[in-house]
């Protein structure tokens, strides 16, 4: 009797054991963010005891300044792919925003209206390649490296090699600001990033058009069948990236005040990155900006430990590529336990 009693005891124990760790598992599977958030404090216990400069204010400040542009621009991806889409012409279309706002400036146009022409032509390029992906059924990997070679060969041209500074304040706000607590330097772009991410937030978590992108990116057919307008969402969120990759623009003049058509080559790589490592699937339907935010501070203090602690550049970018591939495989086992 003892003998059963003992091992009903051990089932029940390691029943208890397993549906704990299943409730665990299910939990990072249902909330991509945490398993991101986990390595990002891990990343910062690990640099903070192993360097004796990364957990000092100045530089947990200059980390989150070096990720901004980066995060904004990941911001925008993060839309597109959740949609099942990809964009790899968004580092492109930014730094045309920047020549463009810097030239027009330096030609004698009107700050503010340089500002306009500036965010309606990234507006125009995103809808451009928003239009192609949903009245032409294209694929979007194929329809943005095209209009990444394109945008690419427009800047070069309008550029004609030269590059410009930044002239006006106007422009160079978002690299402005001040000290929180009198120590922490808070610039005008990152609390700039706080606000676009709270409306993006906000938009796909407590709106019809978030819930139609989810449901786009999860099964276009059936979104379709259940009444949703799939071409107008999916057209909606290029549109919208496009603007967002306007205000990456302006950021990057704040960060560096110089617009330069050979600035940010990998920017769209970076952007798709952070998206990746934040926990949003590349099959899309699954994701948030949150873990967009936390992927690209992952990125951010990665590089930034790592050159502190002596690490060749190289040895950096391998971490990267293995925590991309790491992230896609945990998508894959997210997305076969779902089913």
């Amino acid at each position: 009797m003892a003998t059963r009693t003992e091992a009903r005891a051990a089932d029940t124990d390691s029943g208890g054991a397993l549906g704990l760790r299943n409730r665990t598992t299910d939990a990072f599977l249902h909330n991509p963010a945490l398993g991101p958030l986990g390595a990002l404090i891990i990343a910062v216990i690990v640099f903070s005891a192993t360097t004796s400069t990364f957990l000092t204010v100045d530089n947990l400040s200059l980390v989150v300044q070096q990720s901004l542009v980066v995060a904004t621009l990941a911001l925008g991806q993060t839309l597109i792919v959740l949609t099942g889409g990809i964009d790899l012409a968004n580092a492109a279309i930014m730094v045309l925003g920047t020549m463009l706002f810097a030239r027009l400036v330096t030609e004698g146009t009107v700050p503010v209206l340089a500002l306009l022409v500036g965010f309606g032509v990234c507006a125009l390029l995103g809808a451009v390649s928003g239009g192609l992906v949903t009245w032409l059924n294209l694929p979007p990997f194929i329809v943005t490296l095209g209009m990444l070679t394109v945008i690419l060969a427009i800047g070069r041209l309008y550029s004609q090699g030269n590059s410009w500074p930044v002239t006006d304040s106007l422009l160079g706000v978002l690299g402005q600001g001040g000290y929180l607590f009198g120590q922490l330097r808070v610039t005008h772009g990152m609390t700039l990033a706080v606000v676009m991410f709270a409306i993006a937030w906000y938009a796909l978590t407590k709106t019809a058009w978030g819930r139609h992108v989810y449901a786009l990116g999860n099964d276009p057919e059936a979104a379709r069948l259940t009444g949703i307008h799939v071409g107008r969402t999916r057209f909606s969120v290029y549109l919208i990236a496009g603007v967002i990759y306007a205000f990456a623009a302006w950021q990057a003049l704040g960060r560096i005040p110089n617009a330069d058509p050979n600035a940010f080559q990998t920017g769209n790589l970076d952007s798709i990155t952070a998206v990746v490592i934040g926990g949003t699937s590349l099959f899309g339907g699954r994701g948030s900006v949150i873990g967009t935010v936390v992927g690209a501070l992952i990125v951010a203090v990665l590089r930034s430990g790592l050159t502190q602690a002596g690490i060749d550049s190289l040895y950096q970018d391998v971490a990267t590529g293995v925590l991309v591939i790491a992230a896609v495989a945990f998508d894959q086992l997210a997305r076969r336990r779902s089913r």
